[in-house]
């Protein structure tokens, strides 16, 4: 049974909420920005339409969040006043109290998320380290991890490209996740070197091995973005699909390899990103979906020079590094332990199955970011 101080700390932090939601001034943008689209000459231009539709829909999320979280503080405080005149059960008062504080959090955490691309869906891609067939079996565990998290999460996953190993596992795969809320905001959290520490099904001699496998997220951008291609670095080519697919398959070039020569704006080094797409049978939705990955891809590396130069700028800030070594899974010591922010669980079994919300809360309170 919860107590008058878990029940004080709830009414306090949904006054805190209230606060730094700013809920007062959002209630006053909210009818503003509701009443522009009722404007004769609205839906004239269609774009800016979406945009300002987008931007009502956006604040009402978050009036009606903190609605919802202020109508259970008061219904719990209801239920914990009726249970000592025995008219609801301890069970129910409990259960009451879940529920609110899952739902604070879940407010407290989308409110880190304050950077424009956070609400963005996102694309991740995974590419098995040095090690051959144990780390193409890390990596298509972690595959397995993420799409079980996504789904829990009403993200609709979907694989781009995928790169089978020689035996077992993937040498690579890249997986949208699109719908739901704050995709790119919560994986971000995942960039980064992942390590498994594990007794080896490949070693015949049973030894202990250490594997690695790295993730990249980036948020996938829709048209709404402008992001300039410039045409005369693009190059295209064809291959076959691979896999189960019948004759098509074999017949018919669906696969596309987009090149782009990309060219740093600061140092004028020159790279190629490649890209491959082998979503659909159909090549002109694969070269359109490739040219989104490679929209988003350009997106996020001017995206994060904005960041190294704010961290820059800000000394005081815990440097991100993108490409270290985030997180161990230890397998024999049933332990999974976040480098960065120093959480742990021993819960291994979870964590493979998508249950990565705690590693995530921990990242997103230990490096909040500031609005623009």
């Amino acid at each position: 049974m919860i107590t008058a101080e878990q029940l004080k700390d709830v009414v306090a932090r949904v006054d805190a909420l209230h606060h730094y939601l700013g809920i007062d001034k959002k209630k006053i943008e909210f009818e503003e920005e509701q009443l522009r689209t009722q404007a004769p000459d609205f839906w004239d231009d269609a774009d800016r339409a979406r945009e300002q539709m987008k931007k009502v829909k956006d604040i009402e999320k978050w009036l009606k969040g903190y609605e919802n979280v202020k109508s259970e503080a008061e219904e719990l405080q209801l239920a914990f006043d009726f249970y000592k005149d025995e008219l609801v059960t301890e069970e129910e008062v409990d259960n009451d109290y879940a529920k609110v504080i899952t739902d604070i959090e879940n407010l407290e955490l989308m409110n880190m998320l304050r950077q424009e691309e956070d609400s963005m869906e996102c694309v991740m891609k995974i590419n098995s380290g040095a090690g051959g067939t144990e780390s193409q079996d890390w990596a298509s565990m972690l595959m397995r991890m993420y799409m079980r998290y996504g789904e829990a999460h009403g993200y609709k996953v979907t694989i781009s490209d995928i790169q089978d190993g020689d035996e077992a596992g993937i040498k690579s795969v890249t997986m949208k996740f699109e719908g739901g809320e704050y995709a790119y905001g919560f994986l971000k959290s995942e960039n980064g070197v992942h390590r498994l520490v594990r007794v080896s099904p490949f070693n015949a001699q049973g030894k202990r091995m250490t594997s690695f496998a790295s993730v990249f997220v980036s948020p996938l951008i829709d048209d709404s973005i402008e992001v300039y291609v410039d045409p005369a670095r693009v190059s295209w080519d064809t291959f076959r699909s691979g896999g189960a697919g019948g004759q098509n398959v074999n017949k018919v070039e669906s696969g596309v390899r987009l090149r782009y020569q990309y060219e740093d704006p600061d140092t004028g080094e020159q790279e190629e990103i490649l890209i491959e797409n082998t979503e659909t049978r159909d090549q002109p939705k694969n070269r359109a979906k490739a040219m989104q990955l490679l929209r988003s891809q350009l997106y996020d590396r001017a995206m994060k020079k904005r960041m190294e130069a704010q961290a820059k700028v800000e000394a005081s800030k815990k440097k991100i590094e993108w490409g270290s070594q985030i997180r161990s899974y230890v397998f024999d010591d049933r332990r999974v332990k976040d480098h960065r922010t120093n959480y742990q669980t021993s819960d291994v079994d979870g964590v493979m199955d998508g249950k990565i919300d705690g590693f995530i809360k921990a990242y997103l309170m230990e490096f909040p970011e500031e609005e623009e």
